[in-house]
């Protein structure tokens, strides 16, 4: 008799863990689906290496396929439909619908939009939703609500509608409304404040996401920053910003970042709140070789599988020919991913003649050691180098400089 109780109690306890087991699993950040958007208007070769790196990352893909500005009109993007076929993930059809637009001319938009769709299908993609992106006024979400349910009447029933949600929206009364419309959102909590206040707040976005949790009836996924940009100016519709597209603007401009670490941070803070209907996680944007402000796809993989994100910085001195102690300078980032230059590099040194700083540094003067201060920021690939300055000395101290980053 007491061996079958000690068996039936072995039993439960195992039947337990593995029940408590499961629970933990599906709240790990690794179990949430994850996705990105392939948000460039000129399709490049470079897009082919892109996917094949990714093809293990990401379940779906959600490519803009449809642009409307107030000033530009209709464009029509054109993805490679060869190459998004040969990589045969499922695919959203994004319409990115500009804030500006006075008004949403629903039949002109849904005409264009099933264009593209038709193109995309008859192209063989597996298109499984559209997605409409529009920054929305709050005041207008009425409107945009009555628009969403005509559009959810002309497509096809195969097809998903989702929607981009701006944290702006989550007081409105007119939310709700606007969600019963679609089969999914994604809350973005990048690039929602001013550029002032950089490009996303952690614990702003924590905030965000839970009480739009407790909000949404339907499932939703978080829209996060795997990239930076550059704040231009202002002008009178606002900041002028230039992200994966030059603007080809002269001047000082300054650099907004978003740090991996940042990142990793806010999902393990995030694994720890289980919350209602969040689905998974949608990565802005799909990074390409030549994309310079996108993370390297090394450094986004890193955070997906959360990896340790270990920053290794090395200054090198680069000798020049027939110019006895002139040395170029080189800040190298040698860690496994992507990080923001360092504040501030200081060298040891004597008998310097001159020197001076390049780029994204400028020399402190006077100052021993000589100290190298940042004064515009960037982000500085895994394996890649930037120009530092230069210098004339006698003698360099060995195990002399050191990186404040």
């Amino acid at each position: 008799m007491k061996r079958w109780i000690v068996m039936a109690v072995l039993l439960l306890l195992a039947l337990a863990a593995g029940l408590a087991g499961r629970y933990q699993a599906t709240h790990l950040p690794h179990s949430w689906d994850q996705q990105a958007y392939v948000w460039q208007r000129v399709w490049t070769p470079q897009h082919a290496e892109a996917l094949a790196a990714s093809q293990d990352l990401f379940s779906t893909l959600r490519v803009l396929g449809l642009q409307v500005h107030p000033r530009e009109g209709f464009r029509d993007i054109q993805a490679d439909t060869a190459l998004l076929k040969q990589d045969g993930r499922p695919l959203w059809l994004v319409v990115r619908l500009d804030g500006q637009l006075m008004q949403l001319d629903e039949a002109a938009i849904y005409a264009r939009l099933q264009q593209q769709l038709q193109r995309w299908q008859a192209a063989g993609l597996s298109v499984v939703g559209v997605e409409i992106d529009h920054d929305a006024a709050t005041a207008r979400l009425p409107e945009y609500q009555k628009f969403l349910r005509q559009l959810r009447q002309k497509l096809s029933p195969s097809l998903q509608l989702g929607i981009t949600a701006l944290p702006a929206w989550i007081g409105s009364p007119a939310l709700p409304g606007v969600l019963q419309q679609v089969d999914s959102s994604v809350l973005q909590v990048h690039a929602v404040l001013s550029p002032t206040q950089g490009l996303f707040d952690g614990q702003l976005a924590l905030e965000w996401v839970r009480l739009y949790a407790h909000l949404s009836p339907k499932p939703f996924r978080i829209a996060l920053p795997a990239y930076g940009m550059a704040l231009l100016g202002y002008d009178a519709q606002g900041a002028l910003v230039e992200s994966e597209a030059s603007q080809r603007v002269a001047g000082n401009v300054q650099e907004l970042t978003v740090a991996p670490q940042q990142i990793a941070d806010f999902l393990q803070q995030l694994a720890q709140r289980p919350l209602p209907h969040l689905r998974g996680i949608i990565w802005f944007r799909l990074p390409l070789a030549n994309d310079r402000r996108a993370w390297s796809m090394a450094t986004l993989r890193a955070v997906i599988q959360h990896q340790p994100l270990l920053v290794s910085w090395q200054v090198k001195f680069l000798p020049q020919p027939q110019q006895d102690g002139l040395y170029d300078l080189i800040i190298e980032n040698q860690g496994p991913v992507d990080a923001p230059l360092p504040r501030e590099i200081h060298i040891q040194a004597e008998g310097c003649l001159a020197a001076d700083a390049v780029g994204n540094y400028q020399l402190a003067t006077p100052s021993a050691p000589l100290r190298f201060i940042r004064i515009s920021g960037d982000q500085l690939r895994a394996g890649q180098s930037r120009p530092l300055g230069w210098l004339r000395c006698q003698q360099i101290a060995p195990g002399g400089t050191h990186v404040i980053p």
